[in-house]
């Protein structure tokens, strides 16, 4: 195809994060975004400032297939190192963030200059759905290991893994007592 007698492709977006664990929210993101771009490549990353990941990247991959295999322009891959360079390698036309409050924007606005600044691709912000807008990776965790129950906070394929894996915890601690 060819637009304005250049050869165009579809509108690619990357939606990066540390997904751990992805949630419903991160879910609803990608599901509206792979509906505004011909492709959409979640980018899970290792993010040095977020200690002590529940699930390690390729836990967290694995998950996000399972979670986006009814999508079919959609697709998983891991990185490690800058954002901007990874979509200068993917040829992305643009970078997708969730803001579920004010203070993800506040978060979000300095790191969107810098990557324009390296890579020359822009940021687009899509709202949480307000159902979500207190859902985050770091509250899921700290609810679930309490005991408490984040059915609807998290896809099935991501509760399924969660399940199994404070199964694992609770039989290791029982046995090490």
């Amino acid at each position: 195809m060819t637009k304005n007698g250049q050869t165009s492709r579809e509108t690619r977006a990357v939606y990066p994060g540390s997904f751990d664990p992805p949630t419903s929210g991160h879910l609803d993101v990608i599901e509206r975004a792979s509906r505004c771009f011909g492709e959409l490549i979640v980018a899970v990353v290792v993010n040095p400032q977020k200690r002590d990941p529940m699930f390690d990247i390729e836990e967290r991959e694995a998950m996000l297939i399972e979670c986006v295999k009814h999508l079919p322009n959609v697709r998983v891959e891991k990185f490690r190192g800058l954002l901007a360079d990874y979509v200068k390698e993917k040829r992305a036309d643009v970078i997708v963030k969730g803001l579920r409050v004010v203070s993800d924007f506040e978060n979000e606005m300095s790191t969107a200059l810098m990557n324009r600044a390296l890579s020359n691709v822009d940021t687009m912000f899509l709202m949480s759905d307000q159902k979500y807008s207190f859902v985050s990776s770091s509250i899921v965790k700290e609810v679930y290991f309490l005991g408490g129950d984040v059915a609807v906070l998290v896809p099935d394929p991501v509760l399924r893994v969660m399940s199994a894996k404070r199964e694992s915890l609770h039989g290791h601690h029982e046995k090490s007592t």
